[in-house]
This record gives C-alpha cells, structure tokens and sequence, in this order.
C-alpha cells in the first residue's frame, strides 16, 4: 500500500506521530456516502498535494460498515473493520443507516462504544453560507458530547415485558419508589453518569481549549433536576478544572478577572438553547453529556444554516473516527446532488487533528470562496432564494471541483 501508520505516543496519549505518508481508513457509508465519499477524498488529496508540494499525500484504505459490508462481509459491523481502524488510528466515515424502532442498533453508537471513542466533538463555524441569524458570523463553536455515558448507552426495556415489570416491582418494593412515578405500562431506560467517564471528557474540552487559544468553556446541564446524574456531571468538571493541570490556565465565573486565562461557567440545559441565539458570541467551547450534545449541536448547525456544513469527530485516547454529522438520504442516493460540505469540513477537522493545519485552511479557505459566489448544492441555493439572491446550482462532485479551484 506504500503507506506508513500513524501512532499514538506512549508519554501523551493525545498526541499522535504522523508520517509524511499516513495510511487513513475510510468507510464509505449509506445512501449518498456514494457521492459524498468520493468527492470528499477529491477535496483532501487536492488540499494536501497544494499545501505540501507532494512531499505529503494520504494513503486511502476502504475498511466497510453498514449496508456495504452487511453486502460484501454478512456483517454489519465486521471484527477486521475494528481492528483496521485501531491499527491505522485515525478514519473517516460517511453517514450509516440507524433503523428506526428496531432491527440493529445504531452503528455510529457502536462504534463508539466499541472503540471508546469517548468524545463526540462538533466544530461549529460560519463560513459563508445562508443562515437564518442576523449575524451567524458570531458562531463559532466547539462543542463536546460525552459518547459513552448517558441515556444513549442502550440500557432499557421495553413496556409490557416480564423483564420490565419485574424491574417495576423492584423498584416500588426495594428501592421504595412512589408507584404513581412509574406507572405500570412504562418503558424504563436507565441513565448512568460516571466520574471517571466524565473527567477524562472534560479533561480533553480543556486541553483542547487550552491547544486551540479558546476563550470560554462552558459545561452545559440539567443538574436542576437531574442532581445525581446531570448535577454530578457539572461537579465533577468543576473538580478536573481545580486540578494542577487546569487551575493555572482557567479562572472559574464569579471569582476573579480573566487576565489572560480562559473563562471556565456552567449553564442550565434550556438556558442555554436560548442564550446560544439571544447571547452569541458569549460561547466557545462547550461540554455537555450525550443527549444534551446531540440536540445543542444540532441546534448550532442549524444556526449557520444546518447539517450541510457541519463536520463531527469521535474521539477517544489517540483514536478518532471523524463523521458526516447527517444522515443517510437514501432516496438521492447515487444522483450527484447532495451536499458533501460536512464530509469535506469533517476531513478538514482530521488534517487538523492530524498536525496537518495549511491543509485544513486550504480546505476552509475554498468552501468560504466558493460560497461567497452563491455556488452551492441544490440546498446551498434554495437557502439563497429565499433570501432573493441568485445562485448557481452545481452537483455533488462539481462543488468539490469548485472548492479546489478556489483553495
């Protein structure tokens, strides 16, 4: 393959030896991960041979998940899939199909939780594109989502079951709880928050922050009303930024001028959606548990004018798995018509994360010339109709040979 593997050092665990030549596994994905993939590596290869001057290139190697692999493995989610991406370190993915109400769990779960990739982390910026905020040029975000704790786990039961109901009647005759609380044809899921889970995530928002020149981490929860599983969460941040590590660097809302350090608060769930529109610019970096994530991060997307643009990671201790942050879109499958901007911003994360920053801004650079010439995908220029303003409608594979043209 003519490729070399990328490692993850022995003395810091976030930091990774990179060769000029890394091998980078990519799965393509569901639906329009058909279009979206190809165009992807396109993007990248260009960005890399331009930043570079050819001294460094990726090294491709196609590993399968979901459909893909159901088709050519029998298995959804084959062992050697995981193994590749463990050995290679760092892959890239399209989106995978979840099925509703049954049928195999999610995969972008699985492989989470498989390959503890213990941080969803969302980059949420304005570049360019049509936006339903005043002044989306406010935004810019980073959001962490805890991937291995919280509701998303998948303990639950199903209502009706002799499994839940003998799960009822312990907890209304041992642990005491009020019948009326949980009703007889209740469906129960179970919603564990763990300290150790959660520091070493707040642990890396604050490195990250502290790498990346941030001015504000906020940790974002329902500690109101979920005290032992939200409210522990939120102390238990408070802890790691009073470690040795942190204090230096942070100084804590309400107890002295930044001077110099990052600002380090905390913000009640519901708030917090409303600030993220009222009170832009007073948020950076943002920590948050699993469900919480899900919905902020979606929110923000949708604030610089949805999930066309938004590009997504799943970290863990070295290992990173970076992802198109939506969904399969199986009816334009194959048509060269969906916009690939979140698989390219996606790739444009993982050269980052990779060292490999000129590339990344080649990347960034040439999606913000692009759309500054209202060149986009079908949904980049509806957005702009609305708006009155003309566009220029491309498809899937020639957005990405307008990007490097403009890079």
């Amino acid at each position: 393959m003519n490729g070399e593997k990328i490692r993850i050092s022995n003395i810091f665990p976030d930091e990774l030896i990179v060769p000029n030549n890394p091998i980078i596994t990519y799965i393509e994905g569901d639906g329009i991960g058909v279009d979206i993939t190809p165009a992807m590596i396109e993007v990248v290869d260009s960005a890399v041979k331009k930043a570079y001057a050819g001294k460094k290139r990726i090294v491709w190697k196609e590993v399968y998940a979901g459909q893909k692999a159901k088709r050519l493995k029998n298995d959804y989610l084959p062992e050697e899939t995981l193994y590749e991406i463990k050995e290679h370190v760092v892959g890239i993915k399209g989106p995978m199909e979840t099925p509703v109400g049954g049928g195999i769990r999610s995969l972008n779960v699985a492989l989470r939780q498989l390959l503890d990739l213990y941080s969803c982390v969302r980059p949420v910026k304005y570049l360019g594109q049509p936006s339903p905020l005043r002044h989306p040029e406010q935004v810019n975000y980073v959001i962490f989502r805890e991937n291995t704790d919280d509701i998303y786990i998948g303990v639950e039961w199903q209502a009706n079951t002799p499994q839940v109901k003998k799960l009822i009647e312990f907890l209304r005759k041992e642990m005491n709880v009020d019948a009326k609380k949980i009703p007889d044809d209740a469906g129960i899921g179970i919603k564990p928050a763990s300290e150790y889970k959660t520091k070493r995530h707040v642990r890396k928002a604050l490195r990250y922050a502290i790498k990346n020149n941030r001015r504000v981490v906020t940790v974002m929860h329902k500690g109101n009303i979920q005290k032992f599983t939200d409210g522990a969460f939120r102390n238990w941040a408070y802890e790691v930024v009073k470690e040795d590590e942190f204090k230096d660097k942070f100084v804590i809302e309400g107890e002295g001028e930044a001077d110099g350090k990052i600002l380090f608060n905390d913000r009640i769930a519901d708030n917090m959606f409303q600030q993220l529109l009222t009170r832009t610019a007073d948020y950076d970096v943002i920590v948050t548990q699993n469900l919480n994530g899900d919905y902020l991060s979606d929110e923000a997307a949708g604030m610089v004018g949805g999930l066309g643009f938004a590009p997504g990671a799943n970290i863990g201790d070295g290992y990173a798995v970076f992802e198109a942050t939506h969904g399969t879109a199986p009816k334009y499958a194959g048509k060269d018509m969906v916009n690939p901007g979140s698989l390219i911003l996606s790739a444009a994360f993982m050269l980052e994360y990779i060292g490999w920053k000129e590339a990344a801004k080649l990347i960034e650079d040439g999606i913000r010339n692009t759309l500054k010439e209202n060149i986009g995908t079908y949904d980049v220029i509806r957005e702009l109709s609305k708006l009155g303003i003309k566009g220029y409608e491309v498809k899937c594979s020639e957005f990405a040979k307008e990007i490097i043209r403009r890079m």
